[in-house]
């Protein structure tokens, strides 16, 4: 899940992570990277086995589907964003995956649904008249569509859910966290607070975009880490609009003594206030940059900051992109972005695009007969599903958040795995528990718009 920033005049650059929101472009490839493992079948994917291939397609009468192919629906702020990742993941795996003989001999076909930010229910409505169902796609203000798409009952397998309205909405089937009503970051934050660095437990600050939907985050986030062990003992606001000069706010930050800082925004704004930071002279132990700056524009922009300043981000257990040459999975997807779209460059958010569309393929492959209330229940009972290797190990049948996480860290050479000492693979994977105490808002059910299951066909 991005973590979201959105003015009521300006729009500070869709945010936060996940996912969300962006990422920015993801690391480049060397020539070391781009090199192929062993061959593989071309219908495997990491461990995943046959997640395409040829079939006699059974009659459907099932909107979207036809006897030769599946339209799916791929939402995107692209738009408004220009960023293009869900489009390029869908133009790769459905490129990949209709090679390989389509979901048992259907091709399956996206259609790019850019909700340009503030036009989600439009793209919902259309997507509820055409579409199969939604799939490895996500919007910024996602919670604005979620009624509209549940009461056509149309299944969601989103790479990203940003809002509360639709994180663990019904009909949504995500394939790695987060999950509804509870602090994702709760391994993270303990390894900051206690293993890392635990001295700056007291000493804990959060500084927020002005906007409804941060000051919303800037609470839960502030709940958490004192439900961690932790206090915020600095707590601010900065102009959506965006700010000439951040030497006021890194003076007061210093003043404080802030020892650990959430910043809650744009990448583009955070370096501009670690430069100032560095040019006073001060240095907190660390900074959660979040996934939103994960990829090459963030140390860009930082510059000679990071020599200084401790930037960390948890990319809600998704391998990182720096692992391709330990892992087969990551290197696949490089591989197949070179192979059906050369130029565009992989990114965190395509790569949780692929684990959406990974989840979606193999559940429709395992229907005798192809509906949305099959398809929707063999992804739901997933319980340890890692998307070939993509990601650890996520149990759709429970309502807690997974255990496992990743770490990363931002130096002045780039983004590399940080020090947290991971206990199974690239993952540690003793997150405790913080489910939230405030009242922030619920996700939308089938209830709600007078629905229920037994609706779905």
């Amino acid at each position: 899940m991005r973590r979201m920033l959105i003015g009521a005049a300006t729009v500070v650059a869709v945010l936060l992570a996940g996912c969300s929101t962006r990422s920015g472009d993801g690391p480049g490839t060397d020539s070391a990277q781009r090199s192929s493992p062993a061959a593989r079948k071309s219908s495997d994917f990491g461990t995943l086995k046959d997640v395409c291939g040829p079939g006699t397609a059974k009659f459907s009468s099932v909107q979207g589907v036809t006897d030769d192919e599946i339209q799916v629906g791929v939402m995107s702020d692209i738009g408004f964003t220009k960023r293009s990742e869900f489009v390029d993941a869908a133009k790769v795996f459905t490129s990949w995956c209709n090679d390989a003989g389509g979901i048992n001999g259907r091709d399956i076909a996206p259609v790019t649904r850019d909700a340009k930010l503030m036009e989600v229910r439009q793209r919902v409505l259309e997507a509820c008249k055409a579409d199969f169902a939604l799939v490895g796609g996500g919007s910024a203000l996602d919670s604005l569509g979620v009624k509209d798409r549940l009461k056509c009952l149309l299944p969601n397998f989103p790479a990203q859910s940003s809002q509360i309205g639709a994180i663990g909405s019904d009909l949504q089937v995500l394939a790695s966290g987060p999950t509804a009503g509870y602090f994702q970051y709760a391994g993270y934050y303990s390894w900051l607070l206690k293993d890392k660095y635990p001295d700056s437990a007291r000493k804990v600050g959060v500084i927020a975009g002005d906007a409804p939907v941060t000051k919303v985050m800037a609470a839960q986030f502030k709940e958490a880490v004192a439900g961690l062990g932790g206090t915020v003992s600095y707590s601010d606001l900065y102009p959506a609009a965006g700010v000439s000069d951040w030497t006021p706010y890194a003076q007061s930050i210093k003043k404080d003594g802030v020892k650990g800082l959430v910043f809650l925004g744009d990448f583009a704004s955070l370096a501009k206030l670690e430069q100032a930071l560095t040019g006073i002279g001060y240095t907190p132990d660390w900074i959660d940059a979040n996934s939103n700056a994960y990829g090459p524009a963030f140390p860009q922009l930082a510059g000679a900051a990071l020599g200084t300043q401790h930037n960390y981000a948890e990319l809600l257990g998704t391998a990182p992109l720096e692992s391709a040459r330990d892992n087969p999975a990551v290197q696949q997807v490089i591989d197949l972005f070179e192979k059906y779209d050369p130029g565009k460059q992989v990114t965190y958010p395509a790569l949780r695009a692929f684990s959406a569309w990974l989840l979606f393929a193999t559940a429709a492959r395992d229907c005798a007969e192809l509906t949305r209330t099959c398809v929707y229940e063999n992804a739901m009972k997933n319980t340890a599903f890692t998307a070939g290797g993509l990601q650890a190990p996520f149990d759709l049948t429970s309502k807690e958040p997974p255990k496992c996480y990743v770490i990363v860290e931002a130096t002045a050479k780039g983004w590399q795995a940080a020090d947290f000492e991971p206990d199974h693979g690239a993952y540690r994977c003793d997150a405790p528990t913080y489910k939230y105490k405030g009242d922030y808002g619920k996700p939308a059910t089938l209830a709600d718009v007078g629905k229920s299951l037994a609706d779905l066909t």
